[in-house]
């Protein structure tokens, strides 16, 4: 908290001032200055004879440099700080300079000074109320408040809006009203300002009343309740204002568009996006955000490349959510264009950004470029260390992601949640039980941070994973929280992998219970009844999930090329090089029977007799097609990269490295929990996955 009142400081003996302006400088040149150019030669002129140190040239100065249409605060503090004596009104001009300029710390702090020299006025306490008000300081807020009363503007009109719009955004709207209440000349800006205060802490009821009170609006009035409903969820009531509204503002649309991308429907988003007569920058991102949040991710890549043609800049919000959206797709020559413009343009990685490209370039498989990334970062802050962890957790390279942990720790960078999530996934993916347990009671003991269902969610994977079902059973059992369905997703798959029916089956029902939905829930119980030959209790599954009208999702491999995202199904035929890529798949078979490759007919979770149809279906398998396509369009030399949205299969896992080695090819497959790097034969999960 920035005390308001400390003690002062030994005044400074105050400087000769001169009182006369030197015969060779000419006032009017300032009175006549328009420009930034036009005021610095001023100012040089100034300096150069002499005339700066006249009280009147300097506050003068000061009031160009400040003023909206040059709006240049170094300049202003430059010579502020060279007046020996600044009056009132100078100290009211750089105040104002620091908070318009998004400096309001600096505001407060030139404030704590003036109140020893000076009383301030009713210019000076709106601006630095509105400083408070940015920076929610409310117990600055509450002292500048007092001092108001004290020194007798408390009732002044521009103070107590300032107080009502201070209070309001500071989410202290009891107090924003009993000011408002107190007030005897309520003008518009305070009207609003108290809408706006119910907006933002979500009691559009009481917003809407004061509405109805108010005894004149303007696009203000109706925006911010738009804007506020739109938040709060209540998308059709805003829709109801805004159809309402005299006259529509930017912001008005700006909001009914968040409004409907935040509850899912992204066509009425979209058509009020057509319908606009004008954009704003705002207006994109807004698109962009909420395709990219509704998982709609060409969507989004779609709105970014046209932002970019019809000529607007992005900013840090724009390219995070671009990223994002790469991400989704791994696009990594989408990702890479991305990253080319914002080093083109000098935009800095040390912040959100920086932790934004080595997130994309982690999830579309190219852990070298996110590792290069980050050593690039000079500054490093938690964001990135815990990006870097993360994605080489994800990549099986758990070695490098606990050195990394490590070094962040020597660095004295305190760890958060979110880290510990990462580290221990990293163990998660290699199998490194002993370590897992480490760190899931180091972030206790060490750090203070209390285990989430994420960080028990992590452990209870581990250990699935390593094939202790019975010990992740008991942690579940035992957690000091109700398991979610993604804890019971783990033990089932675990139980699968095993062949543990008995655990899997006690498992299904708990997430039956829990969530009757969950589609991969009875996917994996008839996996696990089809692996152990009981047929009956599979078709029963299928006939539960008939019932439920829940249909599964089918196997979807893609893989980019040119630009181009190119998908495939089991057994697709659709694309338009098939007869290349089922000749392609053709040759590989014989190449693998030569290699001594055996089909893992297990693998087949079909009622299927006999051996030559199961090896057909496997053989078909998307991550297969997408690997043909490859071996065709990728030039030699280049790693072909996968996505799949189901896990690798083992069967198809064991080709994938005999592929690498036989064509001598780099494959990256990202599945739906990890990457695999094949290579010369072999994967980055040793077989652990």
């Amino acid at each position: 908290m920035l005390k308001l009142a400390p003690s002062p400081p030994p005044p400074p003996p105050p400087p000769a001032v001169r009182h006369d302006l030197p015969q060779n400088f000419d006032f009017s040149l300032l009175l006549n200055c328009r420009t930034a150019q036009e005021t610095k030669q001023a100012h040089a002129l100034s300096l150069k004879t002499g005339a700066f140190n006249h009280p009147p040239t300097a506050s003068k100065l000061l009031a160009l440099y400040a003023d909206p249409a040059i709006n240049d605060l170094r300049y202003a503090r430059s010579v502020f700080d060279q007046i020996p004596q600044p009056a009132l009104p100078s100290w009211n001009v750089i105040i104002k300079c620091c908070v318009e300029n998004q400096h309001s710390h600096q505001a407060l702090c030139l404030f704590r000074e003036l109140v020893w020299h000076f009383t301030p006025d009713s210019f000076t306490l709106p601006c630095v109320i509105k400083g408070c008000a940015r920076l929610s300081a409310i117990e600055e807020g509450k002292q500048t408040h007092g001092l108001a009363l004290k020194i007798g503007f408390g009732s002044d009109k521009f103070v107590e809006s300032s107080l009502v719009s201070m209070y309001s955004k500071c989410g202290r709207i009891g107090s924003a009203r009993k000011v408002f209440d107190d007030m005897d000349n309520k003008d518009l800006v305070c009207w609003n300002a108290l809408i706006d205060g119910y907006a933002r802490c979500g009691e559009i009821e009481l917003a809407l009343e004061v509405f109805n009170e108010m005894p004149e609006r303007d696009s203000f009035s109706w925006t911010v309740l738009v804007d506020g409903l739109s938040k709060c969820g209540k998308v059709e009531a805003a829709r109801e204002i805004f159809e309402k509204m005299p006259t529509r503002s930017l912001v008005s649309w700006n909001a009914m568009i968040n409004g409907y991308m935040k509850s899912g429907d992204f066509n009425w988003a979209r058509n009020l996006f057509e319908d606009m007569q004008a954009r704003d920058l705002i207006t994109w991102n807004s698109m962009i955000a909420g395709y990219d949040f509704n998982g709609r991710f060409k969507e989004a890549l779609d709105m970014f490349n046209s932002l970019i043609k019809e000529g607007f800049i992005p900013n840090h919000a724009t390219l995070v959510c671009a990223l994002s959206s790469v991400s989704g797709l791994a696009t990594l020559s989408m990702g890479s264009c991305i990253h080319s413009y914002m080093v083109k343009n000098e935009h800095p990685l040390d912040g959100v950004l920086g932790t934004s490209l080595i997130e994309m370039y982690s999830k579309c498989g190219s852990i070298e470029s996110a590792l290069a990334i980050f050593n690039s970062i000079s500054k490093k802050k938690l964001g990135h260390w815990t990006a870097i962890v993360v994605g080489l957790g994800m990549h099986g390279m758990a070695s490098p992601a606990l050195q990394i942990f490590s070094e962040m720790r020597k660095a004295r960078v305190k760890p958060n949640a979110i880290t510990f999530v990462g580290v221990i996934n990293a163990c998660n993916h290699a199998g490194l039980v002993d370590h897992g347990r480490h760190y899931f009671e180091m972030m206790e003991k060490e750090y203070g941070i209390k285990p989430t269902m994420e960080h028990y969610g992590c452990l209870v994977d581990l250990l699935c994973r390593a094939g202790r079902v019975k010990e992740a059973k008991y942690v579940i059992n035992t957690m000091p929280m109700k398991p979610n369905k993604v804890m019971w997703m783990s033990l089932l798959s675990g139980s699968r992998i095993q062949g543990n029916q008995k655990v899997g089956e006690y498992a299904a029902q708990h997430l039956i219970d829990l969530a009757p939905e969950t589609i991969g829930c009875y996917i994996v119980l008839s996996n696990i009844y089809a692996a152990a030959g009981r047929w009956d209790k599979v078709s029963q599954v299928r006939e539960m999930l008939k019932k439920k009208g829940i249909r599964k999702e089918p196997g979807c491999s893609s893989i980019e090329h040119k630009g181009t995202l190119h998908e495939f199904i089991v057994g697709d035929k659709s694309h338009p090089q098939t007869e290349q890529i089922y000749s392609k798949l053709t040759e590989m078979r014989e190449k693998l029977k030569l290699a001594g490759h055996v089909p893992d007919t297990s693998q087949v979770l079909l009622c299927i007799e006999k051996e030559e149809e199961k090896e057909t279906e496997l053989e078909n398998h998307s991550e297969r097609l997408a690997i043909a396509f490859g071996l065709i369009n990728v030039h030699p030399g280049r790693p072909i990269r996968i996505m799949k949205n189901l896990r690798v299969c083992n069967d198809c896992h064991s080709v994938t490295k005999l592929l690498s080695r036989i064509y001598d090819r780099e494959i990256i497959v990202r599945d739906n929990s990890r990457f695999h790097h094949f290579k010369s034969g072999s994967c980055s999960c040793n077989d652990f996955w």
